[in-house]
Order: C-alpha cells, then structure tokens, then sequence
C-alpha cells in the first residue's frame, strides 16, 4: 500500500513538473494541432 501511494504521489509530481516545463517552454497542443482556419481563442 506504501508503494502505491508513493507511486501516485510521483505520478502527481511528475504531471505538474511536466506542464510548468511545457508553459516555460510556450509548447501548447493547441499551437500543433490547430490550422490557420481554426479560431482559438476567439
């Protein structure tokens, strides 16, 4: 049960250091996966 729970906790770490290096970086799925005919945003 100790692991498991150390494992959701480094899970959890991991997806929020993950996003902050994303947003640093200014990388957004929608930036790669939108063409110029999409209004995001808008």
């Amino acid at each position: 049960m100790k692991t498991m729970l150390i494992a959701f906790a480094a899970i959890i770490v991991i997806a929020i250091g993950a996003n902050q290096v994303l947003e640093h970086l200014q990388f957004s799925s929608a930036d790669f996966t939108s063409s110029p005919s999409v209004r995001l945003g808008e």
